[in-house]
């Protein structure tokens, strides 16, 4: 039997496996044989001389005496990009030498974040993985058609595509995601890709979600129309993280209020925060900072990384696909605020650097426009000193007075004493909803009623109530509400200034600039309409959509699976911190959350802070901007652990032999 090479030269037997002698029909040499020289010409080093079977008859004969020139093939590689959730360390390749995706050619091969993602926690990272270079109604934007002068707040959609053609108009949509694009095309459409049965081990024991919650994820009201259809719900060519998914930037697909979460496992969630591997002085850290600031889980970061990578731009008016992408990303953090925080409208969101400048905002738009002369402001006595100063400076500047909330021995304002301060002079009553320095919750939707029977005004203080408690504006009736987003895992830098909407209609603006102009000349000039006469300038724009990706993962963590978590945390750890010889707890109303402020007979707080410091365990020491509340419990300063849904029993239980150990030596 001959070989016969593309080149038709001899090949040499040393280049030749041995060949075992097997029976096959016609004179072709047996299964494990070919598989052998398969074998051989696969691995082989690009280049190099390697056997190959070029041609094969009726009639032909192998034989070890012919070289052969192997064509330069590149290695074994695996064809799903980096960061696609089928990307791992074995890789998920065809072993098809040379079969790979070329970045930047493939539609949507390049978009997906560069860290390898394992595909059970797809659920964490959806939002981080979708490809934002398809427009609103999946179309690439590459036939996208721009259209030039496009009023504020319109990106991907107005930039987006025309009408599909009518001929199109019936068939599915196709996926955005470009590893599911082409399935079932070799099958027939239709062809369900198989998920584990029962009978194989689930990711449960971990705290993962199981198989049926995978399979449901995200697809509640495809499953209600399918039952509802008397049908079993039609999972044909679905996955839990693309049903209901209208568009890259809408996150619809995500839970609502009331449904179903993963089960809360805290080292599940522990590992979704890289920090919390850090090393402090070689142990592991603790961080019980959570009131001054949170950490960030991965989606997080993952977001903020993404949006530099292939979303960063200007946002409104430009006529450029990256411009849609960012305008996008960010009105869709906009919209996502609103629906965590119980708001009417996208346009009674406005995004500020953080609580204090939503609480100066208002002070010096709505107040100045509305506090005259003898006019009262009321706040409480728990306020950060961001509740305080600017209500202060508008007093000042308006010959107004600043009337406090007092608060009894456990740190809860009194509502007897607040109503004797309300009157017809009371312009604006302004309390937190959580105290920073004591975690009291205040009762802010009584706080407001009262104040509205008044005829005043209210603002609420939400910089640390959003991570540890549901809130709906709506129902608590603000008028204004304010928080940050550090605090709520987000980036810094970031925060959000909810007014309802008739409210933020007669504001003046407070800056002028770029963004929020509709018409200028020099002799006038005609503001944007609520949320861009209150944006001057270049905002915040990745660290906004970061702070939507920081919602996502809360609400689908679950924020009533947190609170549940949290107070049952700080419940232990009350009971183990208190009996300590020489600790005194400050502020112990009935009902808190997430805050222990201590003292510790005869060590300064900054002696305390130090020692768990060198236990790598993180806490604030010092007035925590609240000194009038401090001051009140007689202390300048107390030792304040701030827990968070990442913070575990054994972590408070190191923190409370440090403090045990240093009262036993003083």
């Amino acid at each position: 039997m001959t070989i016969l090479t593309p080149t038709s030269k001899p090949v040499s037997s040393a280049s030749l496996p041995d060949i075992p002698q097997g029976a096959a029909p016609a004179g072709l040499p047996d299964v494990a044989t070919l598989s052998r020289l398969a074998t051989a010409f696969f691995s082989a080093v690009p280049g190099s001389a390697t056997p190959a079977l070029a041609s094969l008859g009726s009639g032909e004969s192998l034989s070890a005496g012919l070289p052969l020139a192997a064509p330069a093939l590149a290695s074994a590689s695996n064809p799903a990009p980096p960061g696609s959730p089928f990307a791992g360390p074995g890789g998920a390749g065809t072993g098809v030498p040379g079969l790979s995706l070329p970045q930047g050619k493939a539609a949507g091969a390049n978009l997906l974040p560069s860290a390898p993602t394992h595909v059970l926690s797809l659920g964490n990272r959806v939002p981080a993985l979708a490809p934002h270079a398809v427009s609103q109604n999946n179309a690439p934007d590459s036939v996208a058609s721009a259209a030039p002068a496009l009023e504020p707040r319109f990106g991907g959609a107005a930039l987006g595509v025309g009408v599909p053609d009518v001929a199109q108009r019936d068939q599915p949509a196709a996926s955005p995601f470009y590893f599911l694009r082409d399935a079932g095309a070799s099958s027939g459409a239709g062809r369900e890709l198989p998920l584990p049965s029962h009978d194989v081990p689930t990711a449960e024991p971990l705290g993962l979600p199981s198989i049926d919650e995978l399979r449901s994820f995200g697809s509640v009201s495809g499953l209600e129309r399918a039952v509802s259809a008397g049908g079993e719900p039609d999972r044909t060519g679905s996955f839990y993280f693309l049903d209901n998914a209208r568009a890259p930037y809408s996150n619809e697909h995500l839970p609502r209020a009331g449904s179903a979460h993963p089960p809360f496992d805290v080292n599940a969630i522990r590992r979704d925060f890289p920090i919390l591997q850090e090393r402090v002085n070689g142990r592991q850290l603790v961080w019980f900072d959570n009131a001054a600031t949170t950490q960030k889980p991965q989606s997080v970061i993952d977001r903020l990384s993404y949006f530099y990578a292939h979303e960063n731009s200007n946002i409104h008016r430009a006529a450029h696909a990256l411009a849609g992408r960012a305008t996008d990303a960010y009105e869709g953090a906009r919209d996502t605020v609103r629906r965590f925080i119980g708001a009417a409208s996208p346009e009674e969101i406005i995004f500020v650097r953080g609580t204090t400048e939503g609480i100066n905002l208002i002070a010096k738009t709505w107040g100045v426009q509305n506090v005259g002369e003898g006019d009262e402001i009321i706040v409480s006595h728990l306020e950060h000193h961001a509740n305080i100063v600017p209500w202060q400076q508008l007093a000042a500047q308006k010959g107004a007075t600043l009337r406090v909330i007092p608060v009894d021995d456990s740190g809860q304002v009194r509502l007897d004493e607040y109503q004797k301060l309300l009157n017809s002079r009371t312009k604006i009553v302004s309390v937190t909803q959580v105290s920073n320095a004591l975690g009291t919750v205040v009762p802010v939707q009584e706080i407001v009623a009262m104040a509205h029977r008044a005829g005043a005004r209210a603002l609420v203080d939400g910089a640390q109530s959003v991570s540890h408690m549901r809130v709906n504006v709506q129902e608590i009736d603000a008028d204004f509400f304010v928080f940050s987003g550090h605090k709520l895992f987000g980036p810094t830098g970031i925060g959000v200034v909810y007014g309802k909407r008739d409210l933020l209609e007669d504001m003046p603006p407070w800056q002028g600039g770029g963004n929020m102009i509709a018409d200028v000349t020099f002799e006038r000039t005609v503001f944007q309409a609520p949320p861009n006469r209150f944006e001057a300038g270049t905002g915040n724009i990745a660290d906004a959509v970061g702070l939507g990706a920081a919602i996502d993962y809360v609400t689908r963590v679950g924020i009533e699976n947190i609170g549940r978590y949290e107070h049952d945390l700080l419940a232990y750890a009350t009971s183990v911190l208190q009996p300590v010889p020489g600790v005194r707890l400050i502020g112990t109303a009935k009902d808190k959350a997430s805050v222990l402020s201590f003292v510790l007979k005869g060590y300064e707080t900054e002696e305390v802070g130090q020692a768990l410091n060198e236990e790598g365990i993180a806490v604030r020491s010092g007035h925590h901007c609240a000194q009038p509340i401090l001051r009140h419990f007689g202390v300048e300063a107390t030792v304040r652990p701030s827990l968070a849904f990442y913070n575990t029993c054994d972590e408070v239980d190191r923190l409370v032999s440090v403090v045990r150990r240093l009262s036993s030596r003083r």
